[in-house]
């Protein structure tokens, strides 16, 4: 393991600024209401304006800097670690895994709450909050294969380095696959996987839609809806991510309109577009980070390995799952994945805990970092006769970043 740093230097900086003040514009169908086509015109010339004269990457570079960070070695690549251990001896391990267009960044805003929290009688954590490799500041291997499964295995392998036997899985999104993996590849560690996001699918096909209450025939008919049309992002990442990613990593005004449609369209409140749960300047801290680490190509590759087909894409988010721990899902009503809880049953035999935000969308770390940080606990405090001692009885202790760095050195 080394220490890390994050450092884009000023020529890289000024570069994007001067691409941004010099974009290409099309001209396009429709007024700067209309969504239906994509970002209007008026929506991204408004971001890529910010972007070039008012947002400070260095105040994300500090605040980013501000956590502890390691790029810790797996099989056949690195990973980068925001590592923020708990001073309090009663703390549990927990790792937050995020997904797309998200990072790491997502859960920073909630990481100081869950390892040192302002009410002392509040259970504590030691967060540990992994990028997916090809996300971020995590390299992508030049090999192939690199599906949910092996992502998962390399976050159980981090955990390990890292000296934790048993803890808590958090996961959104792409986390969520990546979460219950991880609890399949090691059963023994994982004590408890946390859903913000889970997939259910009729198992007997237009009979099981019928059968269901009203609110959650509605839950089906916005899935087939957004499928119809609002999936084309995932489409082409999942079959072309190469082909895309000659725009993207060429175009900052095209990288930040990929990203900043889907903090608009899948954050609260819901689908209406002209507002947005997540802020401005998060949604161009995310595009900028996925700029300068040139990872709008190595990102998709996680669609194309897991969802190029309609069955890796069943057989990816569908289950069932062989999770011996247990699972608690919180279903956020304004997400645009709208899980029915009759189905997850017997996808998941060890459903322990279901719980409604009605109000909040596809980033709960960002629109509601309250109620998700309360929720964690929650959960932690139902799983934690399971997970707060390891196998020799003692508190698990995490590693001592002043060893990490002699080592390093």
């Amino acid at each position: 393991m080394r220490e890390f740093t994050v450092h884009i230097t000023d020529e890289e900086i000024d570069e994007v600024r001067h691409r941004l003040r010099t974009a290409r514009w099309p001209s396009l169908v429709g007024t700067d209401d209309d969504w239906d086509r994509g970002m209007p015109a008026e929506a991204v010339r408004e971001a890529a304006r910010y972007w070039a004269e008012e947002f400070d990457w260095r105040e994300t570079e500090k605040t980013v800097n501000s956590f502890p960070q390691l790029m810790v070695p797996v099989s056949g690549t690195e990973v980068h670690v925001v590592h923020l251990p708990s001073p309090r001896t009663d703390a549990i391990p927990l790792v937050l895994v995020h997904g797309w267009p998200s990072s790491f960044m997502e859960f920073l805003p909630i990481a100081r709450e869950l390892a040192q929290p302002t009410d002392p009688s509040a259970q504590a954590f030691h967060v540990v909050v992994p990028s997916i490799p090809g996300y971020g500041f995590s390299p992508h291997p030049d090999t192939p294969g690199w599906d949910t499964r092996r992502v998962a295995q390399a976050f159980v392998e981090v955990m390990a380095a890292l000296n934790y036997r048993h803890y808590l899985v958090h996961g959104g999104d792409w986390g969520s696959p990546i979460a219950l993996r991880m609890a399949e590849a090691a059963p023994g560690d994982v004590r408890g996987v946390h859903l913000s996001m889970l997939a259910t699918f009729p198992p007997d096909g237009p009979a099981s839609v019928a059968a269901l209450s009203p609110d959650d025939q509605a839950k089906v008919n916005f899935a087939l809806e957004f499928e119809q049309v609002a999936s084309g992002w995932r489409k082409i990442q999942s079959t072309r991510p190469h082909t895309l990613s000659y725009g993207l990593h060429d175009s900052p005004v095209g990288q930040l309109a990929w990203i900043c449609e889907k903090f608009r369209e899948w954050s609260a409140p819901g689908l209406v577009l002209d507002r947005c749960g997540v802020p401005l300047e998060f949604q161009v801290a995310t595009a900028a980070l996925y700029w300068f680490t040139g990872t709008a190509s190595t990102s998709a590759e996680l669609y194309f390995e897991s969802n190029r087909t309609d069955a890796d894409f069943v057989a990816t988010w569908g289950g069932p799952w062989a999770v011996s721990a247990p699972v608690g899902v919180l279903e956020l009503g304004q997400d645009v994945v709208r899980p029915v809880r009759e189905w997850a049953g017997p996808l998941l035999p060890t459903l322990r805990s279901w719980r409604v935000l009605p109000d909040v969308g596809h980033f709960p770390a960002l629109e509601a970092p309250d109620a998700l940080v309360t929720e964690l606990r929650t959960f932690a405090t139902e799983t934690s006769p399971a997970v707060a001692l390891d196998t020799h009885g003692h508190t698990t202790t995490p590693p001592s970043h002043e060893k990490t760095r002699q080592q390093a050195v």
